[in-house]
């Protein structure tokens, strides 16, 4: 597994589950009980969209160092 991959699990994995902590945090502050299955789905999809951002970021950004080196 090379960096980028790497890059992108991790950035995923961590913006993932601090955003579906918020949420719950939120969610306690309103009065609401924790729920599992809304905090494992706020993590994946939020998780998978990060994870395509930064893929895409980082792709753009060795686009870029490629065409500078050129």
């Amino acid at each position: 597994m090379n960096t980028q991959t790497k890059a992108i699990i991790k950035s995923g994995l961590f913006s993932g589950i601090v955003y579906a902590g918020l949420m719950a945090g939120f969610d306690y502050s309103d009065g609401q009980d924790f729920r599992i299955w809304r905090f494992i789905l706020n993590a994946l999809f939020f998780g998978i969209f990060m994870g395509f951002m930064t893929r895409y970021n980082l792709k753009k950004q060795a686009d870029k160092e490629k065409n500078k080196t050129e």
